[in-house]
């Protein structure tokens, strides 16, 4: 695994979730996936590995959303990359004034999904001192 970059996944519908670990994996991304913003807190805030990317469905089971999981993220890091993966209207997306994110449309391709997570990482801008 050593110079693989680490993506969080977080989606609930079982299927979907092992379609995006997948695409990440085969394009050389070491992947965990979870189905809860509560479990993706869990390891992005007091886990062992440090990610490099959040990928997200907006709509997850439990009380927190993709949004949610993002927020808190960010505020430890203001610019860490987030892909939101939804069903929901773009509109949502933009009203949540999310900067360094890209919201990527259900159903997606695997490829969309890698090119919107290299994205991110070839433009993230590493914070100033």
């Amino acid at each position: 695994m050593s110079g693989r970059r680490s993506v969080l996944v977080v989606e609930d519908e079982y299927f979907l979730q092992a379609d995006l670990e997948k695409a990440l994996t085969d394009a050389g991304f070491a992947v965990d996936s979870v189905a809860s913003g509560e479990d993706a807190l869990a390891l992005l805030i007091g886990g062992n590995t440090t990610y490099a990317a959040l990928v997200t469905d907006v709509r997850l089971r439990g009380t927190l959303t993709g949004w949610d999981v993002a927020r808190r993220i960010r505020e430890r890091d203001p610019l860490f990359p987030v892909v939101y993966v939804t069903g929901s209207s773009a509109e949502e997306w933009a009203s949540q004034r999310v900067p360094n994110s890209i919201l990527v449309s259900k159903p997606l391709g695997a490829a969309r999904l890698v090119a919107a997570v290299a994205t991110l990482l070839n433009h993230r801008t590493p914070p100033t001192v």
